[in-house]
């Protein structure tokens, strides 16, 4: 049972979202992303894997795939108010929590010196798949990383605590950010990732979706964002889980 305990946070002064996948950001913290850019934060994405299995052709190229990946998630962040997009290209399905991923992420924490990080809850229960998992481990592992002077000094980098951390997919949500006017710039992102089509999105075909298909996708992601808010006795929101004192 989610017991919100917070709404909205002060709007940071830099944002670093990080998701396993291209379009996990979108679907996590799409809407918070679109509100605290209009507001003049400053956003960064960094995305885990290479997303060279995000297709259910078994044919597909997959190098052709990882490419076009990249391009919808630049398009993506173009969406949401823009901000760079950083990809570590490990193989989709195969990212570890291991030292050097969180040395990757770290450095990014360090170089970007954001207020706010946002990223996969990796204590979901029964969760399957494992680079949102690790992914989830990699950022909090990296915080502490990142904070401490001490790990990795060659990154020649100064240490970096941020202020906030916000794990969407929680299944103990206590903090919400307010969607209310952010809902169709949380969709027009998803809807960027248009090569998960059929494998997110739930459309028949690699096409253009049918009136049917889009009002469908529509009502999920927005009954989500309803559902979220009503813990709160709000409007429409994304809800995450609130860690802060890093």
């Amino acid at each position: 049972m989610s017991a919100i305990r917070s709404v909205d946070l002060p709007t940071p002064g830099v944002a670093l979202a990080v998701g396993a996948h291209p379009d996990d950001v979108e679907f996590g913290c799409g809407a918070t992303l679109a509100k605290w850019a209009a507001a003049g934060t400053r956003i960064h994405h960094l995305v885990c894997t290479d997303g060279s299995r995000g297709s259910w052709d078994a044919e597909v190229d997959r190098a052709g795939l990882v490419a076009r990946r990249h391009e919808e998630q630049r398009e993506a962040a173009r969406r949401l108010g823009g901000g760079a997009v950083t990809f570590l290209d490990w193989p989709d399905g195969e990212l570890e929590a291991g030292v050097r991923q969180r040395w990757q992420v770290a450095h990014e924490i360090r170089r970007v010196r954001p207020d706010v990080v946002l990223g996969h809850d990796p204590w979901r229960r029964y969760r399957l798949h494992p680079d949102h998992r690790n992914a989830g481990f990699l950022l909090t592992d990296a915080i502490v990383a990142a904070r401490d002077p001490l790990f990795f000094p060659e990154q020649q980098l100064p240490a970096h605590r941020p202020s906030a951390l916000l794990l969407w997919e929680a299944d103990e949500a206590d903090h919400l950010e307010s969607a209310s006017g952010w809902e169709d710039d949380k969709l027009d992102a998803i809807a960027a990732h248009r090569s998960q089509h059929r494998s997110t999105m739930g459309y028949a075909g690699d096409g253009e979706p049918t009136a049917g298909e889009l009002d469908a996708f529509r009502q999920r992601v927005i009954g989500r964002l309803v559902d979220n808010g009503a813990l709160g006795g709000r409007g429409p929101a994304e809800a995450f889980r609130l860690i802060e004192h890093l």
